[in-house]
């Protein structure tokens, strides 16, 4: 489930990218942020989500990236909703739906990685 995650995040996050350096620096529908450097962040953790979902078989790099990526966003989530542009970092302040799509992610992100079991590893064959 973990790469998965990965794989369908993972490029959904870099699509959101892409389309944000394509807008530039507006409001994406007049409700989500869209700036250069939260671009270029999507760019980074989609593509990470989507290496560790498509390009290797550890489950447990994936889930360690995944659980990782998923507490950044929990973390810039709940930040922003006490201050809207934390460390000034965009020229733009953050939307209430960009802090509970962050949280929906991080929590997702957290509940795949480190709360859903293991798959087991069967051979073929038995029974």
């Amino acid at each position: 489930m973990v790469r998965e995650y990965g794989r369908v995040v993972g490029v959904t996050v870099v699509l959101i990218g892409v389309v944000g350096l394509l807008l530039g620096q507006k409001s994406l529908f007049g409700a989500l942020n869209i700036d250069i450097a939260e671009d270029v962040i999507h760019l980074v953790t989609g593509g990470l989500l989507a290496y560790v979902g498509f390009a290797r078989r550890d489950d447990g790099l994936a889930r360690a990236v995944v659980g990782a990526i998923g507490v950044v966003y929990v973390l810039v989530g709940a930040i922003s909703f006490a201050e809207p542009n934390p460390l000034g970092l965009f020229p733009s302040e953050y939307s209430v739906l960009d802090n509970l799509i962050h949280l929906t992610l991080g929590v997702l992100a957290i509940a795949v990685a480190w709360l859903l079991p293991r798959r087991s590893q069967t051979t073929a064959g038995t029974t």
